[in-house]
C-alpha cells in the first residue's frame, strides 16, 4: 500500500511541476528573447542564429526556476489532496506525516539530481557557448550591433553614431568618438563609410571626413579622403577570452591558482552551484510540512498556503541576496548552508511532531 500511495502522489506532483516549470520558463525566455527580435527585423541576424542563441538561455532559467516550480506544485497538490479528503483518509489509515511527505521529498531528490546536472555541466557549457556566440557576432557581424540614429557604445570608451545604413551595409553620416586611450581622445566624422572584416578584426573604412585629436592639451585635426579605424571589440581570439564565473566548471571555480581579483566572484558562484539545487528538497519539505501540520478545514487552507508561500519566497530571496553578499564579504559564505539547514531541519521537526485532534480531552468511556 505504501508503494501505491507514494506512486499516486508522485504522479500528481509530476504534472503540475512540469507545467509550472514550462510556463515560468517560457514567460521569462520570451521576455529575454524579445531583446533579440530587433536584431532579426532590422539588423540582419538570421532566424537560425536567433533560435540557437536564445536556446542557450534555457539551462540558466531551469536552474533557477525548477525549485520554485516544485515548491508551488507541492503546495497545489497537497492542498488539492486535502480538499478532496484523500490525505484525511490516509491519515485515518495510520500514516504519519513523514510517510505522507515522502513522495514530495522523493520528487525533490529527483529535481535536485537534475539541477546538479544543470549546475555542474550544462550551465557552464551553455553560458560559454552563449558568450562565444555573442563575441563571434560582435567580431564578424559588427553592423548587427549598430543602430541607426542612436549613440552606440559597443565597448567601453568607444561611441559610434550612424545616421543611415542601406541594405548593403553602406553607412552615411558617421560619427566616431574613440576615448579608449583617455589621454588622447579622437573624434572622427565622415560622410560615408563601411564596416570591413579583416583577419585582425572589424575595421571602419571612412570616406571624406575629418579627424580631430586632443594631444597635450592641444587640438589637431586632419581632413581625409579615406581612413581606416580599428574597432575590434576584443583583443584576443575566442580561446583567449577571459571566461566569466558562470562559464567555468566547479573545479575551475575553486582553483587555488585563479585570478586573485576574480577569486571572490568565482567562489561565490561555486557555492551557489552547490547549494541552490538542494532547495528542491528544502522547499518541498517546507511546503509539505506546513500543509500537513494544519487541521483539516472544509473551507480550505488559504491562510496557511499564503503563509507558506511567503516563507518560501523569503527563503529564495534571502538565498539570492546571500549569493551577492558573499562576493564582498566572503566570511558570510557559511550562511548559504546555514539557511538551507534551518529550512530543512525546521521542516523535519514539524513533520516529526504528532498532533492529536482539536481537543486534547479523552473520549468518555461507555457506561
Amino acid at each position: 500500500m505504501r508503494y501505491q500511495y507514494n506512486l499516486y502522489i508522485m504522479k500528481h506532483l509530476a504534472m503540475p511541476t512540469l507545467l509550472i516549470t514550462a510556463s515560468l520558463t517560457s514567460i521569462i525566455w520570451l521576455i529575454q528573447a524579445l531583446r533579440f527580435i530587433d536584431f532579426i527585423v532590422n539588423r540582419g541576424l538570421s532566424i537560425g542564429d536567433f533560435i540557437y542563441i536564445t536556446s542557450l538561455l534555457f539551462p540558466s532559467l531551469l536552474m533557477l526556476l525548477v525549485p520554485i516550480a516544485l515548491f508551488i506544485a507541492v503546495l497545489f497538490t497537497y492542498n488539492k489532496l486535502t480538499t478532496d479528503s484523500e490525505l484525511v483518509v490516509l491519515k485515518a489509515a495510520g500514516l504519519s506525516r513523514w510517510q505522507l511527505a515522502t513522495p514530495a521529498i522523493w520528487v525533490g531528490v529527483v529535481a535536485t539530481a537534475f539541477c546538479y546536472f544543470l549546475s555542474l555541466y550544462l550551465l557552464p557549457v551553455s553560458n560559454r557557448q552563449f558568450n562565444d556566440m555573442r563575441t563571434f557576432l560582435r567580431d564578424n557581424y559588427t553592423s548587427v550591433l549598430l543602430q541607426e540614429e542612436v549613440f552606440n557604445h559597443p565597448v567601453t570608451g568607444l561611441t559610434v553614431f550612424v545616421r543611415k545604413r542601406d541594405s548593403e551595409g553602406n553607412l552615411e553620416g558617421i560619427l566616431v568618438h574613440d576615448a579608449r586611450f583617455s589621454e588622447n581622445p579622437v573624434t572622427m566624422m565622415a560622410e560615408e563609410g563601411q564596416l570591413v572584416q579583416t583577419p585582425a578584426g572589424p575595421r571602419f573604412y571612412l570616406v571624406n571626413g575629418l579627424r580631430q585629436e586632443m594631444r597635450n592639451g592641444r587640438l589637431s585635426w586632419l581632413n581625409f579622403d579615406s581612413y581606416t579605424l580599428d574597432i575590434s571589440f576584443y583583443t584576443g581570439t575566442l580561446n583567449e577570452r577571459e571566461r566569466d564565473p558562470d562559464e567555468k566548471f566547479l573545479g575551475e571555480l575553486f582553483d587555488q591558482n585563479a585570478n586573485a581579483k576574480q577569486s571572490p566572484q568565482l567562489k561565490a558562484e561555486g557555492h551557489q552551484r552547490i547549494a541552490w539545487p538542494l532547495y528542491n528538497v528544502a522547499l518541498s519539505m517546507l511546503a509539505v510540512a506546513m500543509l500537513l501540520s494544519g487541521e483539516y478545514n472544509r473551507r480550505g487552507q488559504w491562510k496557511r498556503i499564503i503563509l507558506t508561500g511567503a516563507m518560501g519566497a523569503g527563503a529564495v530571496l534571502l538565498a539570492i541576496s546571500l549569493r551577492n553578499m558573499i562576493v564582498k564579504q566572503p566570511e558570510l559564505t557559511p550562511s548559504i548552508y546555514v539557511l538551507l539547514a534551518i529550512v530543512m531541519l525546521s521542516s523535519a521537526v514539524v513533520l516529526s511532531t504528532h498532533r492529536s485532534g482539536r481537543s486534547s480531552k479523552p473520549m468518555p468511556e461507555p457506561v
